[in-house]
Parts: structure tokens; sequence; C-alpha cells
């Protein structure tokens, strides 16, 4: 029997979401306190293809997404998931407010496809450990990146799809030439 195979190392993405400006700026400095310097940011885009957070976040909100230097290894996904969820905590305390003010979104991308960190459960997500669950949202192929049935409304348009590609090239630099994915790219 072969021995077990390490997995290769993860880039590390994570979406913020927001109402207020002020969020973002705390988020990333949150984000970088605990997971490494960011090397990509996305624009801020207005988040308007649901409205499933605007009952615990209010009105008005945009998504942006960071990725960060430091690859992981993607069995941690569920333990980053657990730390943006105290971080999300941290900054409500940090604003003194009440409710929900921002959403942070871990997942990680690897040279042919993104998966993103739920606490959600449904049929095409695969359990992790403590509640969390991965979501495969979308693929990549080439250049470009392929949909799924259930990929959310708001990844569909390509208005994410620059952030993605750049950091899937920034990962793909990181892995080295010969890599195990290089036959991918």
């Amino acid at each position: 029997m072969a021995a077990p195979k390490s997995f290769s190392p993860v880039k590390l993405v994570c979406g913020i979401m927001s109402g207020r400006d002020d969020c973002f700026v705390t988020s990333e400095i949150k984000l970088e306190e605990s997971f490494g310097p960011i090397d990509v940011k996305s624009s801020r885009h207005v988040f308007d293809q649901t409205d499933y957070y605007a009952k615990d976040m209010g009105p008005g909100l945009k998504r942006m997404f960071v990725s960060f230097e430091r690859l992981i290894q993607p069995e941690t996904l569920s333990r980053v998931k657990l730390r943006t969820n105290a971080l999300e905590n941290e900054i409500r305390d940090h604003f003194r407010e009440g409710k929900r003010i921002v959403n942070l979104d871990p997942g990680y991308l690897t040279a042919a496809a993104l998966i993103m960190a739920t606490a959600k459960d449904f049929s095409h997500r695969v359990p992790l450990e403590h509640g969390i669950y991965a979501h495969l949202e979308f693929l990549f192929q080439k250049n470009s990146v392929q949909p799924l049935a259930w990929t959310y409304p708001d990844f569909r348009g390509g208005r994410y799809t620059p952030f993605f590609l750049e950091s899937r090239r920034i990962y793909l630099v990181q892995l080295g030439p010969g890599g195990p994915l290089d036959q991918q790219r």
C-alpha cells in the first residue's frame, strides 16, 4: 500500500461584505493579522444579485475579495472559516454595533477551482469539520472561469473574474514550473 500523500498548498482568498466603508479597512487589517499579507484586492462591487444579507446587515451592501501571499493547506479551511466568524464578531464589537456589520467569506483557489467555506449545508456541499462545509464555486478553464449550476449569482456575472484570474496567476507562479498542477496552466 502506498504512503498517503500531502495535499498541494492552496491560495487563501476571502470575500468582505459590508455596507460601511470603514468595515472594509478594519477587515483587511484584521485579516492580515490572522493570515498574513494581502497580495491582491478586487474592487468593491455593489452586492445586488440577492437580498439574502439585507435583513441582518442592512441595505447598500458591497463585496470585495482579497487573496493572501502565504499559501495554506486545504485541510485547514474549516479552521479558517471559524477564525473569520470570530473576526466578524471582533469587528462588530470594535464598532460597538449590536448587529452584524461585516460578512467574511473565506475560501481557496487551486489551479483548477475555487472552493468557498460555508456553515450552510446543501446537497452539493462537502462536510469538513466543526459544522463547516466546502462549496465548489466554479472551475478555471485556461484564462476564464466556468460557473456551475449552484454558483452564487454574484459570481456569475464576471465582476470578480479579474480578481480570481490574477490571484490564480500569482498562485501558479508561487507553485513554480513543474509543480503538481503545472499541466493545468
